[in-house]
């Protein structure tokens, strides 16, 4: 009959590395590749998982393991700088940075415990004491000062902040937007085609109350004369402009 064995439960195939590496006490800068990587092979064999996912990620660490130990057979290779590459480094580099981030969650969940036993005492002070204000000593705060010199302290204040005020934009007042409705306008001004057919530009100026209206009117106007509802005669230079109705 065969003993069951219960394996350890790793987080992935960084952790179990990182495991065989503390427990054969392995210098991880110089691991023996070959050692190692039957470890693992056996491990991975007695593992009784159904997730496709988490054994992958262990199959494909076998995987590059095979691999560097494969390239561990070969010569060397050398880089640019005429050094000869490690192939564990970028394993080891990644195991360092595993190990680095492990310890960091272990170091958080202990302040978490630690932070769950900790115990406060809420605030229990008297109201008189809360409200307790020190007196000001106003002849500490004062110091050397004298009537004199506040008096011209506040000369220079009041006189900075008269220089800061434009004497031009001062005297002017509040802009205020005129609306005008181009739509309202178009169709009282087509109602006055309509009512005069023959009549000068400064007349339908003269009912205009603002300049916005002046100014939209006039635009209306231009968009009349374009679609040929109207006509403009000016018989001589700053005559009055004659406008006709050419609607029926």
């Amino acid at each position: 009959m065969a003993i069951p064995v219960k394996l350890e439960v790793f987080e992935g195939p960084l952790d179990l590395l990182l495991h065989l590496i503390e427990k054969n006490k392995i210098d991880i800068y110089d691991i023996p590749i070959v050692e190692i990587t039957a470890q693992y092979l056996e491990y991975i064999k007695a593992m009784q998982t159904e997730d496709m996912n988490v054994m992958s990620e262990f199959l494909v660490m076998a995987a590059t393991l095979l691999d560097i130990k494969c390239r561990m057979l070969l010569p060397k290779e050398v880089n640019e700088e005429g050094e000869e590459e490690d192939p564990r480094a970028e394993l080891v580099q990644k195991l360092l940075e595993y190990k680095m981030y492990k310890y960091i969650s272990f170091e958080l969940k202990d302040r978490q415990v630690d932070a769950a036993c900790t115990m406060y005492k809420g605030r229990t002070l008297p109201k008189e004491v809360e409200e307790y204000r020190p007196p000001v000593n106003y002849q500490e705060l004062l110091g050397d000062a004298t009537l004199g010199r506040l008096q011209d302290l506040f000369k220079l204040v009041m006189r900075r902040q008269e220089e800061k005020i434009d004497p031009v934009r001062s005297t002017f007042g509040n802009i205020e937007k005129d609306e005008i409705d181009m739509d309202v306008k178009t169709v009282y001004i087509e109602d006055y085609i309509h009512t005069h057919k023959t009549f000068s530009f400064r007349q339908l100026l003269e009912k205009q109350h603002s300049k916005m209206e002046v100014i939209v009117t006039f635009l209306v106007m231009l968009e009349l004369m374009k679609l040929g509802k109207v006509s403009i005669v000016q018989e001589d230079t700053f005559e009055d402009i004659m406008i006709t109705s050419n609607v029926a």
